[in-house]
């Protein structure tokens, strides 16, 4: 049982890493019923800039300012750059094609994922960059019940990412630009006609599904210790597996989705192998599709006739 709770714990906290990314893939999928392939490498760029953030102030073993202050700025300079790249992304790759069929922006999609993979090859390297987390932050002052070991970064991920789910959640639920973002997602045409910025509106869209992508990079460098040029690209298909999972365009599905794949990849290299994580992961995927179509929290599309 101890061994279950373990796998348990580290599920959770992996689940809340593909539920960040996987709630940007359906809040633009939402507003512009976009499937931005690139997503997953913007979550690479996000783990780069919390790897480098480290080396910036000393490295992990020689860090020249407190480890809460490290990793504020690591936190605030990814959501705030990555979401940056996010909307130069969406302002000169996808809005020239806002209006064109719908497999032009998705292969522009795909080239975009493939420039910024090899951008960062060509610039960092294909070497993995290590983190080295445990220098700075002690992984035994987390929680320890029995046998079972809850690390303080597994800790700081679920609580962080409980947080922005909560908070992304109430703003879209009941801010001002929740119900832009909503009405854009209902009728572009028609929120246009009633004064909404439909433009800044999918910027800001673009901002915040970018910026929590780029947080949990900085997550993901801190947990599982390495990031390299490559890491976007499986990321990225699991937390579209995840948003399709949950129900592609809800929020809350993303975050169901995110956590299953989560707990579904650490049982399976828990108790089977490494080896058939992501063979069993998409095929859990194709069930899913099979039995519930519109995913588990998703709503079928009503048809116009």
């Amino acid at each position: 049982m101890a061994f279950f709770f373990q796998e348990l714990v580290n599920g959770i906290a992996i689940g809340a890493l593909y539920s960040l990314v996987a709630l940007g893939f359906s809040m633009v999928y939402g507003v512009l019923k976009l499937l931005n392939f690139a997503h997953g490498d913007l979550y690479m760029v996000g783990a780069f800039i919390g790897y480098f953030v480290i080396q910036w102030f000393g490295g992990p073993s020689h860090l020249t300012i407190p480890v809460p202050l490290l990793l504020l700025i690591m936190f605030v300079l990814a959501a705030g750059l990555v979401g940056g790249l996010g909307v130069a992304i969406e302002r000169f790759a996808y809005r020239p094609l806002r209006d064109a069929p719908r497999i032009a922006p998705l292969i522009t999609a795909i080239g975009i994922s493939f420039f910024l993979e090899n951008a960062a090859l060509l610039l960092f390297g294909a070497q993995f960059h290590v983190y080295n987390t445990a220098n700075f932050i002690s992984l035994s002052s987390g929680i320890q019940i029995g046998s079972v070991t809850i690390d303080s970064v597994q800790i700081m991920i679920v609580v962080l990412g409980i947080v922005l789910m909560i908070g992304l959640r109430q703003l879209v639920s009941r801010t001002g630009l929740g119900r832009q973002m909503r009405a854009v997602a209902a009728d572009r045409e028609a929120a246009e006609m009633l004064g909404i910025n439909v433009n800044l509106t999918i910027a800001l869209t673009f901002f915040l599904g970018s910026a929590l992508a780029g947080v949990a990079g900085v997550m993901g460098g801190l947990l599982l210790n390495q990031v390299t040029a490559k890491i976007g690209f499986i990321v990225g298909l699991k937390a579209f597996t995840a948003a399709v999972v949950g129900g592609i365009g809800s929020l809350p599905g993303a975050m169901l989705g995110g956590l299953l794949i989560g707990l579904a990849e650490s049982f399976i290299t828990g108790y089977i192998s490494s080896t058939y994580t992501n063979l069993l992961v998409f095929a859990f995927l194709i069930v899913v599709m099979l039995v519930r179509p519109s995913g588990l929290l998703g709503q079928a599309q009503l048809q116009k006739v």
